[in-house]
Parts: C-alpha cells; sequence; structure tokens
C-alpha cells in the first residue's frame, strides 16, 4: 500500500511538471499584452503609410504643367498627370489667380479631357502640349510604385501573422518589407522626376508650335513622399521590436526596491 501511493505520487508530479512545461512553451509562443500594443502602435504606424502610398499612386496629380497666360485669349491650357493617366484642361483666365503668370491650378473648374496613357496597352507615347514622353521611363516609374505596393502588402500579411498566429520570426521580415516598400517610393518619385524632365525636352518639330511651359509638382507627389518617410519610420519600428530587450536594459535598469 505504502509502495503504490509513492508511486501514484511520483506518477502525479511527473504530470505536474510536464504540464508546467507545456505551459511555459505557450506562455513563450504567444505575445505578451504589452508586446501586442506595441506591434499594433507600429503596424498604425505603418497603416498611414500605407493609405498614404495608395491614395499617391490611384490619383494624378503628381506633377501640373502650366501654359502662360498672356496668349491673346480669354482662355488657358493647362494639364495635370501621374503614373496612369494625364488630364489637360482649358480654364478660363478670369478664375486664374491675379498674381499668377501661368495658367492654373488645375483643380480649377474647366473643360477637362482625361485619358490613360498608351504606353501600357499599345505601346505609344503620349503627346502633351506637343511634347513628348519617353514611355520607358515613365513605365519604369509606374512599375516600381507597383512593386512598392506589392511588399508593403506583404508586410501588411506578416505583421497581421505575427499578431493572431503569434509567429514572431515574421516580425523581422515585416520590418525589411515595409523599409524595402519605402525605399521603392522615393526610387519611383525619382524616375517620375526624370520622366517629367524627359516630356519637357522632347519637343515635336511640327506644327502648331510647342507653347512655352513651367511645371509644378502637386499633392498626389506629396503624398508618396510622406508615404515613403511613414512606411521607412514603421520599418524602423518593427526592426527595433526585433531586437533583444538586453541592451535597452542595461542602459535604463530597473529599480529594485526592498522589502524590509
Amino acid at each position: 500500500m505504502m509502495w503504490s501511493n509513492f508511486f501514484m505520487q511520483e506518477e502525479d508530479r511527473r504530470r505536474a511538471a510536464v504540464g508546467l512545461r507545456r505551459a511555459r512553451g505557450q506562455q513563450q509562443a504567444g505575445l505578451s499584452p504589452e508586446r501586442q500594443g506595441k506591434i499594433k502602435l507600429a503596424l498604425l504606424v505603418a497603416t498611414v503609410g500605407a493609405t498614404l502610398s495608395v491614395l499617391s499612386v490611384g490619383t494624378e496629380f503628381w506633377v501640373e504643367l502650366n501654359t502662360y497666360k498672356a496668349n491673346g485669349s480669354a482662355v488657358c491650357d493647362a494639364a495635370h498627370m501621374g503614373l496612369w493617366k494625364v488630364c489637360t484642361k482649358r480654364l478660363w483666365q478670369a478664375d486664374v489667380p491675379a498674381g499668377r503668370e501661368t495658367c492654373g491650378p488645375a483643380e480649377l473648374p474647366g473643360e477637362a479631357n482625361c485619358t490613360y496613357f498608351k504606353f501600357f496597352t499599345t505601346g505609344e507615347n503620349a503627346c502633351i502640349f506637343q511634347r513628348t514622353t519617353k514611355k520607358e521611363v515613365n513605365l519604369a516609374a509606374a512599375v516600381i510604385a507597383v512593386l512598392g505596393l506589392a511588399v508593403m502588402a506583404l508586410g501588411c500579411l506578416c505583421v497581421i501573422m505575427v499578431l493572431s498566429k503569434g509567429a514572431d520570426f515574421l516580425l523581422r521580415v515585416g520590418a525589411i518589407c515595409f523599409g524595402l516598400s519605402g525605399l521603392l517610393f522615393f526610387v519611383s518619385l525619382e524616375v517620375f522626376r526624370h520622366s517629367v524632365q524627359a516630356l519637357l525636352q522632347r519637343v515635336s518639330p511640327e506644327p502648331p508650335p510647342a507653347p512655352p511651359l513651367t511645371y509644378e509638382y502637386s499633392w498626389s507627389l506629396g503624398c508618396g513622399l510622406a508615404a515613403g518617410l511613414v512606411l521607412l519610420l514603421g520599418g524602423g519600428c518593427f526592426l527595433l521590436l526585433t531586437m533583444p530587450s538586453w541592451p535597452w536594459g542595461s542602459l535604463c535598469p530597473k529599480r529594485v526596491q526592498q522589502v524590509t
């Protein structure tokens, strides 16, 4: 009887030890509420960057092309373009601000004609105010921007997997994706800037003569610039969360209160 009680106690201890090890393993596999809060806060920052990037890519106010008002007519021409299409507008000079020498801004009401770039379908260059686009550069800017969106979506998926499944190793992958997405948006902005310069220089020799133009970058490009900065910030936040806590603990040691 004594030996049976002894073996039963040993069996209970063994089961308790196994249960304790399983509980500790589940606790390590899961995320603490504090860490979940930090990851969600970083994800909120990255979501702001994602929203700005989608807004930038989906709109066509990257650059405004304006003719001069002094043309002896009651109307003047302006245009605004993005990655996918260009819109030409005929504005009334009475609506243009008095202190402005050029036609615009493009947000003013007028006769608009918006067309998608043909080099995405037929490979033809677009002609804007007797100037021809350089389709290779425009295509490169659009492809890089779409690639940035795809990498950003992959980063969002990784962070969601971390929060839902506790796959903490994917946090580093998400940080790299968001940082790479921000860099791709900066590259897309620079390539688009070169496409604008190429458009202004490629003047068509055919009549009528090309009117003098000025250009100014608009709010869509500003959204793309802000999106790149915010995505880099979000990627940096996720990267900090993947670092071990002991360097920060050595810099900021916790005070231990002694109970007397």
